[in-house]
């Protein structure tokens, strides 16, 4: 914990058990998490074990990383994290990556829209966003704006006051009042009327609000992570949601993937729910390779539910291939998605066909499929919901994430860097940058920072390349552990393309999109 503490970070071998009392040696690497005033708040830490001895039992730590072998793919480790007693299984590539960025994204304090098809588990990236938060504290507030009919939508975020409106017997804070020093989930997003959506996006802006019926100015310091499975892009050029507020909202876009583009996490899954459902009941590799081969337009859900079909109805302790094919035959014979004339089944199946009818001959378009069925746009977001069924929203959908402009000067990558400091007299410093972005550095081994306070100058060769990277900085802030963190003052035009550059590579290699 010292090593932590006074460097930021700490790798080394230790001996764990587990809980059956069992020896596993394990690679342990800790890092010291930080809040927006640079306050160490949190470490983040993760363990590979080394001797192969483990297989799968629960060990003592946050998150174990399991050896290859236990891999879906056999060449990605599978983790596995806890959020809120929901088991979280890692196994693809894309996840893994996608989840790094979830992790970079924690650490700020911007808005994050998440985007996904319907479950593919934005909930839970919400609130690992949360938890691995300095917010995490303090309870997530969440609410899905589809669930709430239209008139109580504005009282139940904002609050209301005494004799607001009929019934209102006594008042009420809101779910923003809730949420403050904290994070609010507002799933859904793309569901809200005109009205609230101007509220809102003053709400993000920092500027205060009234409660319903209310005369008393409330702000409020809150996170807001929003959720949608809708085309917000397409909503905004229909007029449907306002642009200002989808720019607002999107200072960081995390869209997760859909099952069907990461088959590695779907035999750790397809096991992992069996495992909860019949601990003594295996898939054959033929039946895993069958769930791989599913498009799974439902997802995780879909998965979930069809894992708990098998475990009841198959007798003996392996479930095979046929017994997987059989079930998602029936699955799909009982929602055909055929033309025939007249839909077969209960009134449930007959709706459900109807819609997915009306969304195949507009082509996915909501408005006109709600038009063409006689109900309203967020009727039918319900009833899409409820009967499970997915809109793909178009080629966007293939990025992981979306970055803003306003965030990319933000953006610090690791680094392991010698930099030269030369204060007004002309003394040097030679201190390791750990991590760069074009607006600045973190620093480590800074002894003596008060001698270099003011103007510095600053030399470092850019990483990847034989630049010398030659600034004006001042140092903002610094700790007694020798951390501190340096801001560019002056950087000449060309060397600072150069550094823009080399930052934007690093964005896309780590799976941010990059707005033109």
């Amino acid at each position: 914990m010292a090593s932590v503490l006074e460097r930021g970070r700490f790798e080394g071998g230790l001996r764990w058990s587990t809980k059956s009392g069992q020896h596993v040696d394990i690679q342990l690497g800790l890092m010291l998490l930080r809040d927006s005033k640079a306050v160490p708040v949190a470490i983040l830490g993760f363990g590979i074990e080394t001797n192969g001895g483990i297989t799968g039992e629960s060990v003592t730590g946050r998150e174990l990383l399991l050896p290859p072998a236990e891999s879906a793919s056999g060449s990605v480790p599978l983790a596995r994290r806890e959020i809120d007693g929901t088991q979280f299984l890692i196994a693809s590539p894309i996840m893994h990556k996608f989840m790094g960025m979830v992790d970079r994204v924690a650490g700020h304090t911007e808005t994050v829209l998440v985007t996904g098809e319907t479950g593919t588990g934005k909930e839970l990236v919400a609130r690992t966003i949360h938890g691995s938060s300095y917010r995490y504290k303090h309870t997530l507030v969440d609410i899905n704006c589809a669930a709430l009919p239209e008139h109580l939508v504005e009282s139940e975020l904002f609050g209301y006051e005494k004799g607001a409106f009929s019934g209102a017997d006594s008042s009420k804070p809101g779910l923003f009042e809730l949420a403050d020093k904290s994070t609010i989930f507002l799933d859904e997003i793309g569901e809200l009327q005109p009205q609230i959506q101007v509220k809102l996006l003053r709400v993000l802006d920092g500027a205060p609000y009234y409660r319903l019926g209310g005369n008393r100015k409330i702000t409020v310091d809150v996170r807001v992570v929003a959720a949608t499975n809708q085309d917000l892009e397409l909503a905004v050029k229909e007029g449907r949601f306002r642009k200002d507020l989808f720019h607002r909202l999107s200072q960081f876009q995390l869209r997760v993937p859909p099952l069907r583009e990461r088959p590695e996490d779907i035999a750790a899954l397809a096991r992992h729910f069996l495992s909860l459902k019949a601990a003594d009941k295996v898939f054959t590799r033929d039946a895993l390779v069958a769930l791989q081969a599913h498009p799974w337009p439902g997802n995780i859900r879909e998965l979930r539910n069809l894992v708990a079909k098998l475990a009841m109805a198959t007798e003996d302790g392996q479930i095979t291939e046929d017994e997987v094919v059989a079930e998602l035959r029936g699955e799909r014979t009982a929602s055909t998605h055929g033309s025939g004339a007249v839909p077969l089944g209960n009134l449930e199946n007959m709706e459900e066909q109807m819609i997915i009818r009306a969304l195949e001959q507009t082509g996915g378009h909501r408005s006109q499929a709600a038009e063409q069925l006689g109900i309203s746009r967020r009727t039918l977001s319900r009833k899409l919901r409820e009967y499970e069924i997915d809109v793909p929203s178009g080629d966007a959908s293939a990025r992981l994430g979306v970055i803003s402009e306003e965030q990319q000067k933000f953006f610090r990558a690791k680094v392991n860097v010698s930099v030269t400091l030369k204060n007004t007299h002309g003394k040097e410093l030679q201190v390791q940058a750990v991590n760069l972005s074009t607006g600045g550095m973190g620093l480590d081994v800074v002894r003596d920072p008060s001698g270099f306070a003011g103007l510095i100058d600053v030399s470092f060769l850019l990483p990847e390349s034989e630049t010398v990277i030659l600034a004006k900085g001042r140092l903002v802030w610094a700790e007694a552990g020798g951390r501190a963190g340096l801001r560019f003052v002056v950087i000449e035009p060309a060397l600072f393309e150069q550094l823009q550059h080399w930052t934007n590579r690093k964005m896309k290699d780590e799976g941010w999109e990059i707005p033109s």
